[in-house]
């Protein structure tokens, strides 16, 4: 019962979203109990050295089948992005915190490789747009040689002959924030750039190998300033007002002089993708893991072992 509380006490509460129990969070919920409920008494009777993994790969496997068994994909990813979901079973037999973000929330650093794409110019320019503005916003010292050491990553993996969906896709590109942190601590110790690890990378980029487009409901507020030229204590206080009194993103931006449509070609306003991280605990320790959930598949599993 220890190890369910400290999870219970491990949920957190996402900025301007008032928790409320609402029919689509307890579908969500019900749904993920019940079906996870049969797996772990699966796992149960089978018990061996690696039983902390085997769990894992079992919630792995099986979210993705509870995902896809949801019609309203839209319901169910906007209620995952709201909170963080902790799923108890009635016995206490086992506690799990599934917390998910979308893949695309902020602009893709692979789109840093689309130079010379005619198709999408616009997609490059904008990367370019945002990477010259935390150059100069944080001062790297020598933005240049970030840029061509990211780019020697990104393009020793792809085809020049290839389309921009296979190349962002089956080839792969920058595949997680690890990846691309690694390149910066390169960097790092190469140019002796100390300020280097203050840069909020993620409040601007995403890095996943594939997406075309930004959910911009769910990006950061530096980003959403950055993008349509509004002040951010604006942004703020929409991001921190009760969600069923706050107007659209397209009305509030509106409403401060900015200009939705001028971004429309890169937004979306249905997410379909998911990166899920899930806390679980089992025999006194605790573990996590983490998957994407694109294209109906679940994709880049990681488990980071005991915490």
């Amino acid at each position: 019962m220890d190890e369910i509380n400290y999870i219970n006490s491990q949920v957190r509460r996402k900025s301007g979203f008032v928790l409320m129990i609402t029919l689509s969070v307890l579908s969500v919920v019900i749904v993920l109990t019940t079906i996870l409920l049969g797996y772990f008494e699966e796992v149960q009777e089978d018990v061996s050295d690696t039983k902390a993994l085997i769990q894992a790969d079992i919630y792995y496997t099986n979210i993705t089948d509870i995902f896809n068994k949801f019609k309203d994909k839209k319901m169910l990813f906007n209620t995952l992005f709201k909170t963080s979901l902790p799923i108890v079973s009635e016995e206490d037999k086992f506690g799990v915190i599934l917390d998910c973000k979308p893949t695309n929330e902020g602009i893709n650093i692979n789109w840093l490789a689309l130079d010379g794409d005619d198709k999408n110019s616009h997609l490059y320019d904008l990367s370019i747009e945002v990477f010259e503005h935390i150059a100069g916003n944080y001062k790297i010292s020598d933005a240049s040689r970030l840029q061509e050491m990211l780019l020697e990553v990104i393009n020793s993996q792809y085809s020049t002959d290839r389309d921009f969906r296979e190349r962002l896709g089956r080839k792969g590109g920058i595949k997680s924030y690890r990846e691309f942190s690694d390149i910066v601590t390169a960097y790092q110790f190469e140019e002796d750039d100390k300020d280097i690890g203050l840069v909020p990378w993620e409040k601007y980029f995403s890095f996943t190998p594939k997406s075309e487009n930004i959910t911009t409901e769910y990006s950061s507020a530096e980003l959403i300033s950055f993008l349509f030229d509004i002040e951010l204590s604006s942004i703020l206080e929409w991001k921190n007002s009760i969600e069923l009194d706050r107007p659209p993103l397209s009305s509030m931006i509106s409403d401060n002089g900015g200009d939705y449509n001028s971004r429309k070609n890169i937004i979306s306003d249905n997410p379909d993708t998911a990166k899920c991280s899930v806390n679980y605990s089992f025999d006194g320790d605790y573990y996590r893991f983490s998957f994407e959930y694109i294209e109906g598949e679940a994709k880049y599993f990681e488990f980071y072992g005991k915490k």
